[in-house]
């Protein structure tokens, strides 16, 4: 039985050529064909009529098995515009999950890959974990990208593309949520971050395990996925700040953010949840006002509610703010636009208990 995948390209790292002789980004049929092809090239070939021709020689192996015949898989492919990694808008995240969602829930396809940059992959792939519902039911969701371009020496592209339509189509994947795939990783987006910006080892879950891998033509499923979030109620709230707090912080620059629109934010604090005292008047002023401050952490933390942590920690809790049950702050800040779809600071509340 044949499997229909959709990829969907945005353009970044992955997609970009510098030393052909054709310059600029690859399209998602030039991608797809990168790794049809294997990046094997042929002196005599035209890059203008044949994508990816005159890339390295033997860049990323010979990746045709992935998608043979015996696989059976149908790719269908679409471009869609978007900015940088390094500065891709709440829109844009949000049109990529909302594209995935239809894709499974409505046009039938049984799984989707989208190529993004890994600056911000981490973010978008939460962010359509999130929003996803059933769809997380229905099929694979694999994000992927690239530390070095398209036509570098031992390119991580197509590899990475291969090896994620690969999962995508695999009914392993079914239920599990959106991941991130790289290396013949499989990383889920609840714990993925880009740990390293210089090696093409770049992503990591840890200390949660890697999900699963990709060998033999399969995904190989290697931990048990996180739970999944609750269901998406309304549309999410894109106005949403991060403020990295610190020692004697001037109460103002959260107080700024709320003035400049924010309708929700998050709190970088310490250790298991700690934020200045110096901050606590705000927050219960905030809270009075219907605006939720979620506290994450810098570092790892339980997913506990603030209120159950020993005695002396978590205390912005008695002044109204809210845990991000372990997430990390950039985590916890997509989660908190998607609570507020469903209301204000209860509704986000409640929200985050189900977590």
């Amino acid at each position: 039985m044949t499997a229909r995948v959709l990829l969907v390209a945005t353009g970044d790292v992955m997609a970009y050529a510098r030393r052909t002789s054709r310059p600029g980004l690859a399209t998602a049929d030039d991608l797809l064909a990168a790794v049809s092809r294997g990046l094997g090239a042929d002196p005599g070939a035209n890059p203008a009529t044949d994508p990816g021709a005159d890339l390295a020689p033997g860049s990323a192996g010979d990746l045709s098995a992935y998608l043979g015949a015996d696989l059976g898989l149908e790719v269908v492919t679409e471009d869609v515009r978007a900015e940088p990694s390094w500065d891709t808008s709440p829109a844009t995240m949000l049109s990529l999950a909302r594209r995935v969602r239809t894709a499974l829930l409505d046009e039938g396809f049984d799984g989707v890959v989208v190529t993004h940059g890994l600056d911000t992959v981490e973010e978008t792939a939460f962010l359509t974990d999130l929003l996803a519902g059933p769809a997380a039911h229905r099929g694979g969701i694999v994000f992927t990208g690239a530390v070095r371009p398209l036509d570098a020496l031992s390119s991580d592209g197509p590899r990475n593309l291969a090896s994620s339509l690969v999962a995508a189509a695999d009914p392993a994947l079914r239920g599990v949520g959106a991941v991130v795939c790289a290396g013949d990783e499989l990383h889920a987006a609840r714990w993925v971050t880009m740990a390293d910006a210089t090696a093409v080892t770049a992503l990591s879950s840890a200390p949660a395990p890697v999900l699963g891998r990709v060998a033999d033509g399969g995904a190989e499923m290697c931990a048990a996925p996180p739970p999944r979030p609750p269901e998406p109620e309304g549309e999410p709230e894109t106005n949403v700040a991060l403020v990295k707090t610190y020692p004697e912080m001037d109460p103002v620059l959260l107080t700024a953010v709320v003035d400049a629109g924010a309708r929700g934010v998050v709190l970088e604090g310490t250790g298991a949840g700690n934020v200045p005292v110096g901050l606590f008047t705000t927050i219960s002023e905030l809270a009075e006002w219907d605006i939720p401050v979620v506290v994450a952490s810098r570092c790892r933390t339980r997913a506990v509610p603030l209120e159950a942590l020993p005695p002396g920690y978590g205390l912005a809790a008695k002044v109204g703010a809210i845990g991000a049950r372990g997430l990390a702050p950039v985590k916890a800040r997509y989660a908190l636009m998607a609570a507020l779809g469903g209301g204000g600071r209860q509704a986000v509340r409640d929200w985050f208990a189900r977590l």
